[in-house]
């Protein structure tokens, strides 16, 4: 019969990556809208203001990711060369490393030797790669992969503020982007903190917080150059 285990790390990748964006998207996208709406703009140049930072949002972190990424690929590929190269020319030396580490991990010499043949006369390569140097297929770098989901998961963020500024009256607009911004930081925190395993507050309450902070500080500089620019 089958055994089947959950373990909370296996997703810390994708939940990490699809967190941060949205909650990227939607932060800095309505600090944008309510730093327009300080600044006294009209609703149209509030929405191109907006759908503007949505774009070079969703790009900027799709780059970003991208690059990182490819740097982290970039290195395991030189690795997994490295390492092949070394099993071509001292194989006798690799099965000798390939020894000592399951050695360290807890085994007898003689059952790390035999654990260390029978992997190498499986897949030499993917024994190395995987126990020497942690690099495991399931969790390789993907560059593109990771970039569209940095960049659909910051749209998905930003969207909320967007359609508000498109839907709603200019009067009500900045007390409704702040609010429902704060909801919806609420809970992805909780929701992000729960998958984790951690509390769900206190994962709400960090992300409302700086939320909140982010908010009122570009309003505060929005009513400033307001001010200063009001006839």
């Amino acid at each position: 019969m089958s055994h089947g285990e959950f373990h909370r790390s296996q997703r810390g990748g994708w939940l990490r990556a699809g967190v941060l964006g949205a909650n990227d998207g939607l932060i800095s996208t309505s600090s944008l809208v309510v730093a327009m709406v300080g600044a006294g703009a009209v609703t149209q140049t509030i929405l191109v203001a907006g759908l503007s930072g949505l774009i070079a949002g969703a790009l900027s972190m799709a780059a970003g990711e991208y690059v990182s990424v490819s740097s982290q690929a970039d290195a395991e590929n030189a690795d997994e060369e490295k390492e092949r190269g070394e099993l071509l020319n001292q194989p006798d030396a690799e099965l000798l490393e390939l020894t000592t580490i399951y050695e360290k991990r807890g085994l007898t010499r003689r059952l790390a030797e035999e654990v260390a043949r029978e992997l190498t006369a499986h897949d030499a390569l993917s024994a190395h790669l995987r126990d020497e140097l942690g690099i495991h297929d399931v969790l390789k770098a993907r560059p593109l992969q990771a970039a569209g989901a940095s960049a659909m998961s910051f749209v998905v963020g930003a969207l909320p503020p967007v359609l508000l500024v498109a839907t709603l009256a200019h009067s009500n607009l900045a007390g409704v982007v702040v609010a429902t911004t704060l909801c919806v930081l609420a809970a992805l925190g909780a929701v992000a903190a729960r998958l984790g395993g951690a509390s769900q507050l206190r994962g709400a309450l960090r992300v409302v917080v700086w939320g909140a902070i982010a908010m009122a500080a570009t309003y505060a500089i929005g009513a400033w150059f307001g001010a200063l620019t009001a006839p």
